[in-house]
């Protein structure tokens, strides 16, 4: 953990609680279909139980979920450049 980052803070619904990073199991709804992830990083309220999950570990978990995930992605098709020929001048001499 950086010494820099904030171990605990008031929680902004109740007022009262301390807010406290702890691992839980996050579940959520993909499609009709209910996923659960255990060990999942969120902050925690001691007293309202008000949950705000880390930004970081969803944005991996949107990425995982993603029905896209694991295909290869479709590279643009390159054409070949053109060869333009250049313009014969007047007094051009073919060999």
């Amino acid at each position: 953990m950086d010494s820099n980052e904030q171990t605990s803070y008031q929680c902004s619904e109740c007022q009262a609680g301390h807010v406290t990073r702890r691992y839980i199991t996050y579940f959520t709804w993909l499609g009709d279909q209910l996923v659960s992830v255990p060990n999942f990083p969120a902050w925690v309220c001691d007293i309202c139980g008000r949950r705000e999950y880390d930004h970081q570990a969803i944005l991996w978990l949107n990425m995982l979920l993603n029905p896209e995930a694991g295909k290869p992605t479709s590279k643009p098709v390159r054409k070949a450049p053109t060869i333009r020929k250049q313009p014969t001048r007047l007094g051009d001499t073919k060999p």
